[in-house]
Formats: structure tokens, C-alpha cells, sequence
């Protein structure tokens, strides 16, 4: 189910910021790029999604992440969403299409 709903949000934020899930799940360190997997790490907590299960599932999409990272992540997606509206509404959209 936990597995179901990361895979919906990883689609949905690709799609939204125009990626493939290959290029979300890459190590490269393009803005565009780190806004994505942060904005779905964001989402997974506040489902609430475990962090060793957020590890889990984004090690099966071959991207391996430590714990601190993601709560590194979750912070930094928290700043834009309480500062930027553009990604306010980017999350009320994939909230309501969930």
C-alpha cells in the first residue's frame, strides 16, 4: 500500500516537473532535479510514509539514500512551500488528484 502511494507521487512529481523517473532517480545535482526528489519526500512524510521505507523504495528505483538526506530534503521542501505559492499549488494539484 506505503509502496503504491510513493510510486503515485514520484509519477505525479516527474510529471510536473517535466522528468522521467529515471532522471528523478539519478545522482546528479541539477536543481530541477533535487526539487523533484525532495517535493516527494515531503509528500511521503506528510502521508505518513517511514523514512526507512521512503530508503527502501527509492534504493528499488536504484537511487540509495541515507536518512539524513531525506530529512535534509524534507526540511528544504518545507522552506519553498511555506515561501514560493508556485509550489503550494503544485502540491494542493497532486493532493487532490491522489
Amino acid at each position: 500500500m506505503k509502496k503504491e502511494i510513493f510510486n503515485n507521487y514520484a509519477n505525479a512529481i516527474a510529471k510536473q516537473f517535466h522528468l522521467t523517473l529515471a532522471e528523478m532517480f539519478t545522482t546528479t545535482r541539477k536543481r530541477d532535479v533535487i526539487d523533484a526528489r525532495q517535493m516527494l519526500w515531503w509528500m511521503c512524510k506528510e502521508r505518513p510514509i517511514r523514512i526507512s521505507y521512503i530508503q527502501s523504495f527509492m534504493q528499488e528505483h536504484g537511487y540509495k539514500v541515507a536518512h539524513s538526506t531525506i530529512i535534509h530534503g524534507y526540511k528544504q521542501a518545507q522552506k519553498l512551500i511555506d515561501t514560493d505559492p508556485d509550489y503550494q499549488k503544485l502540491i494542493k494539484e497532486i493532493q487532490e488528484n491522489d
